[in-house]
């Protein structure tokens, strides 16, 4: 497993961030990415979760709720990586899958795309 602390494992996520462009970035809507050291109980292999009601499933209804929340699980990451070049590339590719998620995409489309 890669070792890597949890401040550095936040900057890749911020980078993978920076990475999408700011045209989707503007659209993301009352929602947070949170980094967690731990995937959710029986769940250990879980790399990121989004929690949340995705935009094409909102409607004139949504109001007054709490952020959606995506999740990035950095101990199911690092121990699926054998160097820091993949920690990046999966770290890429979990936070574009799980915003994508936000934006109402669901698993098999982006099984097609290539991120999942």
């Amino acid at each position: 497993m890669i070792q890597m602390s949890a401040a550095d494992f936040e900057e890749l996520v911020s980078q993978a961030l920076d990475r999408i462009p700011p045209a989707l970035t503007d659209l993301i809507d009352n929602c947070v990415i949170l980094v967690e050291d731990e995937a959710p109980a029986g769940e250990p292999g879980l790399l990121g979760l989004y929690d949340g009601v995705p935009l094409t499933e909102r409607g004139t209804e949504y109001a007054g709720v709490l952020p959606d929340r995506i999740f990035i699980f950095r101990t199911p990451i690092l121990a699926g990586c054998d160097t820091v070049d993949d920690v990046v590339e999966e770290v890429h590719i979990t936070v574009v899958h799980e915003i994508a998620h936000h934006f109402g995409i669901d698993d098999d489309r982006l099984h097609e795309l290539g991120y999942a």
